[in-house]
């Protein structure tokens, strides 16, 4: 499913949260009463274009997930009927799982007991089948975002550091595999062996809305806001959970500071030039007693320790109160854990706050062939280059950044800082 984002320009914001929101649901209804996950994906994609063609005009309709239901059934079932092996279709899917499985109510219809199910529920067992053991990790991961987070190839590959047609072949391969799986919830062992895909997928997810990789905004509010619900979701679930709680956190003490990430005109507030009096301290109090909680529960795993770096800057009220010889011997232990290029061009930034900006430049040398050409690391070396007095090898690093960012807000305050060292 391409992103909602995407689907149609000049798409209000209220619409374009509506969709994000529901169009999981969608695809899940549809693919929990029909169980064929390509032609449900497409027809979903159809009745979220038809809605933000038509929501702006005439209003969005008072019940907006069941109105996008309707539609996409209707094209689904068109498509279908059409098909020439329709009949076959129908009972190969009456073979491969009991018939309950398919036959459960949609989200709109009722239950016994006069109760309905709840939307989350469709959006939960979508989000666990896109992680099928079956799938190898890599695709577990790519189809999620597709599917669940509505991301589109590029913005996936751009995610993974790989060439959108690789990843478009990873996906196409992915929901081959998981076609005809019955749409249940998996029995808890089998959950738990598809968790690690499952938290992965969520910290994508925000992290696509929270910094948009491309586009004329700087964040994509209503996907991050659905992968903390998302999460929440998913505590509910494992609420004993250690990694499920730690990443809970993680979202909420980096979405807190929203509010001071962007000025008045949209554009780029770095971390330590934020008022820290607009960031969400409700969020904060919340965040930091999860990641407490988190703590509490096992050993800490890659997402309670970024919670807990994430925590040390938020209780910071100035950037030069931070404790950052505590948070450069977190980022120690994270990189111990999970030896990832962007977890330690992070760390690098933390080296050259405590050691200063040529030994955090040292650092960032030894990410130069895994990370060649992203334009992240050319910030990071621009900033430290700045810090060290190299003002031409700053500006010439700033502009290379703003060049490989497809963010426009990101390549304007690079430009900006390149552009005050000419001053």
């Amino acid at each position: 499913m391409r992103s909602t984002s995407g689907v149609e320009d000049g798409v209000g914001d209220e619409v374009e949260d509506l969709l994000r929101l529901h169009a999981p649901q969608v695809l899940g209804a549809l693919v929990r009463r029909y169980g064929h996950f390509d032609p449900a994906e497409d027809a979903a994609q159809e009745a979220l274009i038809a809605a933000a063609r038509q929501w702006p005009e005439q209003g969005v309709p008072d019940n907006p997930r069941g109105w996008l239901i309707r539609v996409a059934s209707r094209r689904l079932v068109d498509r279908l009927r059409s098909d020439d092996a329709r009949r076959a279709r129908e009972e190969a899917a009456a073979a491969l799982a009991p018939r309950d499985a398919f036959t459960a109510p949609a989200p709109d219809e009722p239950v016994p007991g006069g109760s309905r199910a709840p939307a989350e529920d469709d959006t939960l067992t979508l989000l666990f089948l896109c992680c099928h053991p079956d799938l190898a990790p890599a695709a577990q991961v790519a189809l999620t975002l597709r599917a669940v987070g509505g991301l589109t190839t590029a913005e996936i590959a751009r995610a993974h550091l790989v060439p959108e047609a690789t990843m478009a072949q990873r996906i196409s391969r992915a929901k081959r595999k998981v076609r005809g799986a019955a749409f249940v919830q998996p029995v808890p062992a089998d959950r738990d062996r598809r968790l690690a895909a499952v938290l992965q997928v969520l910290y994508l997810i925000f992290n696509e809305g929270y910094t948009a990789t491309s586009g004329r905004a700087l964040h994509r509010a209503g996907l991050a806001r659905e992968a903390i619900r998302l999460a929440r979701s998913v505590r509910r679930l494992l609420p004993r959970d250690g990694a499920v709680t730690g990443l809970l956190a993680l979202m909420l003490l980096i979405d807190a500071r929203s509010p001071a990430r962007t000025g008045a005109h949209g554009e780029l507030i770095p971390l330590d030039e934020q008022d820290r009096t607009r960031w969400d301290r409700a969020a904060v109090a919340e965040g930091t007693a999860l990641v407490e909680e988190a703590l509490r529960e096992g050993p800490a795993g890659p997402y309670q320790v970024q919670a807990a770096i994430a925590a040390l800057h938020d209780e910071a009220g100035r950037a030069e109160d931070t404790d950052w010889p505590q948070i450069l011997a977190l980022y120690d232990v994270l990189v111990r854990m999970t030896p990832e290029p962007m977890a330690e061009l992070s760390r690098a930034v933390a080296v050259a706050m405590v050691h200063g900006p040529q030994a955090g430049l040292a650092e960032t040398d030894s990410l130069a062939d895994r990370l060649a050409g992203h334009h992240r690391l050319d910030a990071v070396r621009a900033h430290l280059l700045e810090r060290a007095g190299d003002t031409e090898g700053a500006r010439a690093a700033y502009r290379s950044a703003a060049a490989g960012t497809l963010s426009i807000p990101e390549a304007r305050y690079l430009h900006g800082r390149a552009d005050r060292l000419d001053d």
